[in-house]
């Protein structure tokens, strides 16, 4: 008997993962912004001098802030990534979602791996991300490091 072939997937171009991860920047700055502005305002509010370095309170409520975005940002993303829909809300938008190097869902290792990993591909003057536009599978350096797949959603049948 013949068995059949798995299907080849569509991998998922560079502007199209752009878009999504745009999406996804304004979804996440529409939470974090706001909580920035109410922990600043209220450090400010706490003891500002005037004076040439800001008060503690000013400089322990930017860390906090700092701490929470990055958590807020990896939660997003690991979570939702390892979730059934196995995309961020930008993604589930352009119609493509995150698979491991076989097609299943990511777990939520593999998903907070990833997330991180884009910490690299930043820092490479973002060549880490470029790379999603030039390599066979479209893999972005962290999507390597991941062992991951951006691919295009198959249609319901």
């Amino acid at each position: 008997m013949l068995r059949a072939r798995p299907a080849i997937p569509e991998f998922a171009g560079f502007w199209r993962r752009f878009v999504a991860a745009f999406i996804d920047g304004i979804l996440l700055d529409i939470v974090i912004v706001p909580l920035s502005f109410m922990v600043g305002l209220g450090a400010g509010l706490s003891g500002g001098t005037g004076a040439s370095s800001p008060p503690p309170a000013v400089t322990g409520a930017t860390v906090f802030v700092q701490i929470v975005s990055i958590a807020i940002a990896w939660l997003y993303g690991a979570l939702m990534e390892s979730s059934q829909y196995q995309a961020t809300l930008g993604k589930m938008a352009l119609g493509i979602i995150v698979t491991d190097m076989e097609g299943n869902r990511l777990s939520f290792g593999q998903a907070t791996g990833r997330h991180f990993g884009k910490l690299l591909s930043a820092l490479l003057c973002t060549v880490g991300y470029i790379m999603a536009g030039f390599t066979e599978r479209k893999q972005a350096l962290h999507d390597m490091m991941a062992g991951c797949l951006v691919v295009m959603k198959a249609p319901l049948r």
